[in-house]
């Protein structure tokens, strides 16, 4: 029995994308980008702070990265903890090693929690980028829209405190949202998400308050997804992460437009006594490359948008 005609129409349906957040386009037939001093490569880090309840829902889903054993699961927790505790002060003497300028991904919960971490990272002048308010807060559809709200604006107030700057970028913990979710972000006043990872560049996304920039995170090359989706070795990521470098490199060169390295990190994994040095090791690897321009990623956004007709 075949399907109903109606099943197959779609008033959508057309070349390219069948939906308005975002318009169709090749990478390779867009206007060529220039990242400052003429470098080809934007090296963007984040460095993701979160707060893993002991309690945790798991409403809709458990939480990558989350507790994973009957409570209290202190095992994890205390894993969890100790990337803020100590597993962070060693990223941050790498990243100052090698002069990379990263962004801070930060559950509100944790900026609640440890507001001497936040204190440090705001009198070091880096960016900070909101990441909801806890891990196991996440945004979802068939959320009531209130609640999902009061997250946004909960989360987003408590940043703005305790870092004393506007936060205009935002990361949903798990990257999961709902459909209204970059609505509430563009009423918050947030002006870039690292939700969406379809693109190499950033691009305009349309919300019904006005256009958002979707800043793509890779996925691939992060940490918890290489080392613990992948089960892959932490030498595999530093090779992974510097072939990633090479390619882009003549890939930029190649088109005679910049592209951006975007690697996202947690303290809990790569701030390990036995995984720091291999974090080091790429640091070193990219930095040490001519081509290299290291950025936060409101700045690597600003050198972005400046171009754009």
């Amino acid at each position: 029995m075949s399907l109903d005609r109606e099943h197959l129409e779609y008033p959508m349906r057309r070349y390219g994308m069948d939906h308005d957040r975002y318009q169709w386009s090749m990478l390779s037939e867009r206007p060529p980008i220039r990242w400052p001093d003429g470098k080809p490569l934007a090296l963007w880090v984040n460095v993701c702070l979160q707060f893993f309840p002991l309690n945790q829902q798991g409403k809709p889903f458990p939480v990558p990265g989350g507790m994973t054993m009957p409570y209290p699961d202190l095992r994890h927790f205390t894993l969890r903890d100790y990337g803020n505790r100590v597993g962070i002060y060693r990223i941050l003497r790498a990243l100052d090693q090698y002069g990379v300028r990263a962004s801070f991904a930060v559950n509100s919960a944790l900026a609640e929690r440890a507001p001497q971490l936040l204190r440090t990272l705001a009198a070091r002048g880096d960016e900070f980028v909101a990441h909801g308010v806890h891990m196991d807060a996440l945004h979802y559809g068939g959320q009531a829209e209130a609640e999902e709200r009061e997250l946004v604006a909960r989360c987003l107030d408590t940043l703005r405190k305790a870092s004393g700057q506007a936060v205009t970028g935002w990361l949903s913990p798990a990257r999961n949202e709902s459909e209204r979710t970059p609505e509430l972000l563009r009423e918050h006043g947030i002006e870039y998400f690292c939700d969406w990872v379809n693109d190499d560049m950033p691009y305009p996304f349309h919300t019904a308050g006005g256009d958002l920039w979707a800043m793509p995170l890779s996925t691939e090359l992060e940490d918890r997804f290489v080392l613990m989706n992948n089960l892959h070795s932490e030498q595999s990521w530093l090779e992974q992460v510097s072939d990633a470098c090479d390619f882009l490199l003549q890939e930029a060169q190649d088109s005679g437009s910049g592209r951006i390295l975007a690697l996202n990190i947690h303290p809990w994994l790569l701030g390990q006594p036995h995984r720091i040095g291999k974090l080091e090791q790429a640091l070193q690897r990219i930095t040490g490359k001519a081509g290299v321009w290291s950025a936060p990623p409101g700045e690597i956004l600003a050198a972005f948008s400046a171009q754009q007709a």
